[in-house]
């Protein structure tokens, strides 16, 4: 018995070591291909210009309404799903908290839709732009981003909340708190760290996904001034631009997705050091 114990050991430690090195190395072997083709092309012409003519036949021109529209895209979609998920989770961790059977169904029913693939929301996004006689627009891009978005925003912030101490609860009921009150000036303020990482989760699912926007979004070469209008993304200009015959176009490619690749990898920094910051201060207090 002990002799298959320690083989079992064994067998699982390799298992997890050869796991582990076919991410990193995966993930090495994609950030060098990115950063070996994509490298030489990135100019400042590209990252402060709009395409110009030809620019999708190797001329000159650049990617600036790509990545001001893919801002636009995820910060708003991003602030709006947060604007809704809160709520929603601070819900199911307080005023639902008596009720587990109805909480773990909307749980299974938050998994499900994060488990459903991005064209989907596309496809649904589509369907109810036709019904209304809409175009595509920065305006229905953010709508369906937003809905792709919630349920991951939801069960990330969930999972926090989930973490607090349910003596904390009873303390604050005790001393006459309200659910409301327990809810944005208990439980927010201990959850601020995860709320930076479901935020993160989030955006970096909005910016980065090309699926979900490809019917709602449209594509134009200027940046959007109006919500009706529509807008380029980084993932539609990498696939627009990588679809090219040309290689100095596919070049472009990965110089977009290295811009995308840096925009992820700068909010993933800032976050981290914001949500250090803020367990520091609150250690302290």
């Amino acid at each position: 018995m002990r002799r298959f114990r320690h083989t079992e050991e064994k067998l699982f430690r390799v298992l997890m070591f050869l796991s582990t090195n076919i991410i990193v190395i995966s993930l090495g072997i994609i950030i060098f291909s990115i950063l070996y083709k994509g490298l030489p092309s990135l100019t400042w012409e590209m990252v402060s210009q709009t395409p110009k003519g030809g620019f999708y036949f190797g001329k000159e021109g650049g990617i600036l309404n790509a990545i001001i529209g893919s801002l636009y895209l995820a910060v708003a979609s991003t602030v709006l799903a947060l604007l809704i998920g809160l709520p929603v989770a601070l819900m199911m961790n307080v005023h639902l908290i008596k009720y587990t059977k109805l909480v773990n169904g909307i749980r299974f029913l938050l998994d499900l839709l994060w488990g459903v693939p991005s064209i989907v929301y596309g496809a649904f996004g589509f369907t109810v732009m036709i019904y209304f006689g809409l175009k595509t627009s920065l305006l229905a891009g953010i709508i369906t981003v937003t809905l792709f978005i919630i349920p991951i925003m939801v069960r990330a912030m969930d999972e926090v909340l989930k973490t607090i101490p349910r003596g904390l609860m009873e303390t604050a009921m005790s001393l006459g708190s309200t659910s409301s009150e327990i809810s944005y000036r208990v439980y927010l303020k201990q959850v601020i760290p995860g709320l930076v990482t479901a935020v993160l989760l989030s955006f970096g699912r909005a910016i980065g996904d090309a699926a979900s926007v490809l019917f709602t979004t449209g594509y134009t070469d200027h940046i959007p001034t109006a919500l009706g209008q529509p807008t380029a993304t980084l993932p539609l200009a990498i696939f627009f631009q990588l679809s090219s015959p040309i290689p100095e176009v596919q070049n472009r490619a990965y110089a977009s997705a290295l811009v995308l690749t840096i925009i992820i990898l700068a909010t993933s920094i800032l976050s981290r050091y914001f949500s250090k910051k803020y367990q520091k201060n609150r250690i302290k207090q």
